[in-house]
């Protein structure tokens, strides 16, 4: 197990997906709306009491949408560990990443989508990361990783990779 509050860690990409700020604008319209239908001619308790429970599982339920964390560390080796979803992959078993724009999700999720691969998805965040890896033990063939911000992510994750795929472009 790898102990991500180690010192000897330093975390080089973080993002949290948040859920859009007009969903809390919803949910809290629709606490409004189930709020007065329940307290519709009674006493004030009964405006009360629902405006508070459904308010903490309007908060709850958003908070718990958004809890999606993507970070990007380096250990004392130099290794860098990408955790998303509560998995973790090591940069030495990749053997190749893109960052899939928001025009390609949808190919990248349809039947294109190998069922072993591990993915990590919102709909709320339109672009990906696709890691390929190579890896014989590991059934997996990919990853694909929701991100608001996948050239930093895969900066942070393969700065070498990404060096080394961008020259080789030029070449090409």
């Amino acid at each position: 197990m790898i102990d991500s509050a180690s010192p000897a860690r330093t975390v080089l990409y973080r993002e949290r997906q948040w859920v859009p700020a007009y969903w809390w604008i919803l949910a809290f319209g629709l606490v409004a709306l189930l709020t007065a239908q329940i307290a519709h001619n009674r006493s004030t308790v009964w405006l009360i009491a629902p405006a508070i429970v459904f308010s903490l599982l309007a908060v709850w339920l958003l908070t718990w949408l958004s809890s999606t964390v993507i970070q990007v560390e380096r250990d004392e080796h130099g290794v860098r560990w990408l955790l998303a979803g509560g998995a973790i992959l090591p940069d030495n078993v990749v053997d190749r990443s893109l960052a899939v724009p928001a025009t390609a999700k949808r190919n990248a999720m349809g039947l294109q989508l190998d069922p072993a691969a591990f993915v990590v998805s919102h709909g709320w965040v339109p672009e990906m990361v696709m890691i390929v890896l190579d890896d014989p033990e590991d059934p997996t063939p990919y990853w694909l990783i929701g991100s608001k911000n996948p050239e930093a992510l895969l900066a942070a994750f393969l700065p070498e990779k990404q060096g080394s795929e961008k020259h080789s472009e030029e070449r090409g």
